[in-house]
């Protein structure tokens, strides 16, 4: 009876061997090449995520720019305000003009709102009843007037010498006429209170007509 058993298990076992040729192939490969597709789904998983952090920083970059840029042109048409305010004002309020910058041992500088040496109530606020500014501005311009002198030659008047085609041909010294100057400097509001906004400045030449 254990005989025939015996011989029994040993006629079925090789029987089930044959026909699951896979069990034997699974038996056969190394351990150590079980759960690779884990490790290559966790790896395009990683780079997929680069590249996306990526695009949202390019994005939030972009944001930023635009945001900034479109700062800057509010900024620009303020300041731009300001100096059209200031030059309308120049020969109604002689009392705005802050100093003569060709009187002896004065020295402007280049931007008045940096001078030390600026007369204290030059920085003038532009009113409201003039121009009001953006509601997303950063509030209301600010200018400084200055005085250039009056003894420029005028060019559009003066005949002297080299000033016209017939002077330069014939050396006739004709009429000379002079002209009055001033420099109006702009910006779109105080840096210190402005705070991270951006701040425009601008300059313009103005002859007394």
């Amino acid at each position: 009876m254990n005989q025939h058993t015996g011989r029994a298990l040993s006629s079925v076992t090789p029987s089930s061997r044959q026909a699951n040729p896979a069990l034997n192939i699974a038996s056969q490969l190394p351990c150590a090449q079980r759960g690779v597709a884990l490790v290559v789904a966790l790896i395009l998983l990683i780079v997929i995520t680069l590249v996306g952090l990526a695009a949202v920083s390019g994005t939030i970059m972009q944001n930023k720019m635009a945001s900034n840029q479109y700062d800057r042109q509010i900024a620009f048409q303020s300041a731009a305000s300001a100096l059209r305010v200031a030059r309308d004002r120049l020969l109604s309020h002689p009392d705005e003009i802050a100093r003569n910058c060709r009187a002896g041992g004065v020295i402007c500088l280049p931007n008045p709102f940096t001078d030390p040496n600026l007369p204290e109530n030059s920085v003038h606020s532009v009113a409201t009843t003039d121009f009001t500014a953006d509601a997303v501005a950063t509030g209301q311009p600010q200018y400084i007037i200055e005085s250039l002198g009056n003894n420029w030659i005028n060019p559009q008047s003066d005949t002297g010498f080299n000033q016209t085609a017939n002077s330069a041909q014939y050396g006739v010294q004709g009429k000379s006429s002079t002209a009055t100057y001033y420099r109006i400097t702009a910006r779109s509001g105080d840096p210190a209170k402005v705070g991270d906004r951006a701040v425009v400045t601008l300059q313009t030449i103005i002859k007394q007509s």
